[in-house]
């Protein structure tokens, strides 16, 4: 790569540094436009009035017609196929599932024989899945809807479980990572099928440490007890060219069994750190390895894992050029009563000296963009993270040139700890904003750099509740939404109706859509700057 300095970042940086970020999976909003990527992205949750008169907000799997059948006699049919086929009999006491994930005609056998050990009826269900679209990290992603809607109908959630989990940061509403995320979703037909009137928690899980996996852990345990049955969704061993992961070229059913063997011989154990080292160690492509090591932490030591079936795709095809392992674990004993988990009262706030050092790392992140053309790490900045630091939050950076704005991209949710995010989109406002040509280097001691760091957007019961000025907000409604952060109206000279009109036109909607029948989050946002 040409590293010969220049006035302009040269071409070569620019396309570096966007591909790390679309690496990263980051979705990057522009001030007051929305998402730059899908401004008018679709959810697949949606609204309807019931006779009765409360709304609902449902979503719905997008799995049918593709990972199992759409039609529900056709579905039910199958997976009663599965169950009649299920050689296994009743556990005692089983308390929680490992499941596998993939379509059905993979893995719906395998997963329907864990189930199948369940002669409990429970009145809750916790599904914990892995993101495989949506990168978070250090978070898990519960959704704020009323109900998933599957081809055999429509499962309500546990809300009130759903707002105890929100108190807590590492919990959050990222509603991309559920919209079409098959791991939790893969397994409420089957459920379904099994289960009777629970009320279900989904959750998506994205990348976490130990240490976050040990808390959330502690968190669910004090809030789940007797009629509360867990399930971590997670396919195991992913070998070969297809999934970037071959090891060894002979042997390979042999082998890729050892591999998952030893994976099982710490569930057995219920070692969550031993079964998140032995992945590390290994290398094994086991993809609900954090769902799997939040619910082991979660296990008393006196419960026994049963192992109820093992099968691989590529046992299944007769082809193990690419193959996928499935494990289906089921766990017997009792949840020990355990304190519920308290939130963390007053050390959410930003310091002072918590913003100077934000504002440092957004400036130094971009001096080390142009030195070393790649994104940095916070031990590349020399820049002390404090706890608040660390927490997911969402944040938006703008660059500012003799007072006029020169780039400015954030994110709306959160999805990462706030110092990445502020990493993140130093970069995107100086080199991604598509309303301004990419930062020249001998501009960068030119721009003021402002942050705006936002709470998680929460819903209201009604559009008169927003605040002008005050308030960012989000619309929902028929399966679209659109965004506007609270300095667009002012900035606009609008008022509340005008806004909600222009937002509703936003969404792709009719300009009165916002009147009835639509959801509403707001949220806020914490500006400061650098000093002139």
């Amino acid at each position: 790569m040409d590293k010969r300095p220049g006035k302009r970042l040269n071409k070569r940086l620019f396309v570096s540094l966007i591909i790390c970020l679309a690496l990263a999976g980051i979705l990057v909003w522009r001030l007051g436009a929305g998402p730059v990527l899908g401004a008018d992205e679709k959810s697949s949750a949606s609204k309807e009035r019931n006779s009765a008169g409360p709304v609902k907000d449902v979503l719905k799997s997008q799995l049918a017609g593709s990972w199992y059948p759409a039609d529900a006699s056709q579905l039910r049919t199958q997976i009663g196929e599965f169950f009649q086929n299920a050689e296994v009999e009743p556990i005692d006491n089983v308390i929680a599932l490992i499941l596998p994930h993939a379509g059905y005609r993979y893995s719906g056998q395998t997963a329907a024989c864990a189930l199948k050990t369940v002669g409990s009826v429970y009145e809750r269900v916790v599904i914990i899945g892995p993101s495989h679209h949506a990168r978070m990290e250090e978070m898990l992603s519960v959704p704020r809807v009323t109900h998933y809607e599957t081809p055999l109908g429509q499962i309500p959630l546990d809300t009130e479980f759903i707002e105890k989990l929100l108190k807590f940061p590492m919990f959050q509403n990222f509603p991309y990572a559920h919209q079409h995320e098959h791991s939790v979703q893969i397994e409420l037909p089957l459920v379904q099928f099994r289960q009777k009137n629970f009320r279900l928690v989904p959750i998506v899980a994205g990348d976490c440490s130990a240490k976050t996996v040990a808390k959330a852990g502690e968190i669910l345990k004090g809030l789940i007890d007797e009629r509360t049955l867990v399930i971590a969704s997670s396919d195991f061993v992913h070998y070969g060219p297809r999934y970037t992961y071959v090891p060894f070229k002979e042997n390979v059913a042999e082998q890729i069994k050892k591999l998952d063997m030893g994976a099982y011989e710490y569930i057995a154990k219920l070692d969550a750190d031993g079964f998140l080292g032995y992945k590390k160690k290994t290398g094994a492509t086991i993809c609900g390895s954090v769902p799997i090591a939040i619910l082991l932490s979660m296990l008393d030591k006196s419960t026994k894992a049963n192992l109820v079936k093992y099968a691989t795709s590529g046992e299944l095809t007769g082809d193990f050029t690419n193959s996928v392992s499935y494990l289906a674990v089921a766990f017997a004993g009792t949840w020990q009563k355990s304190l519920e988990v308290k939130p963390q009262r007053g050390d959410s706030q930003l310091t002072e000296q918590d913003k100077q050092r934000l504002l440092t790392l957004a400036r130094k992140t971009l001096i080390y963009a142009f030195e070393n053309r790649k994104v940095p790490e916070p031990s590349d900045l020399g820049v002390q993270i404090s706890p608040v630091m660390a927490r997911p939050r969402a944040a938006f950076v703008t660059l500012k040139k003799d007072s006029r704005l020169r780039g400015c991209i954030g994110d709306i949710y959160p999805q990462r700890p706030l110092y990445k995010s502020v990493i993140t989109n130093a970069i995107n406002a100086a080199f991604s904003d598509r309303r301004f040509s990419p930062l020249q280097k001998d501009e960068c001691g030119d721009v003021n750099i402002e942050l705006s760091v936002l709470t998680p957007p929460e819903p209201v019961g009604s559009p008169n509740e927003i605040r002008i000025g005050t308030d960012g907000m989000v619309i929902r409604k028929n399966g679209r939404s659109a965004v506007y952060l609270p300095q667009v109206a002012p900035e606009q000279g609008w008022n509340l109706a005008e806004t909600l009109t222009h937002l509703s036109r936003k969404a792709g909607l009719d300009p009165d859509a916002w009147k009835s029948g639509a959801s509403f989050l707001v949220f806020q946002a914490d500006v400061f700057g650098e000093e002139k």
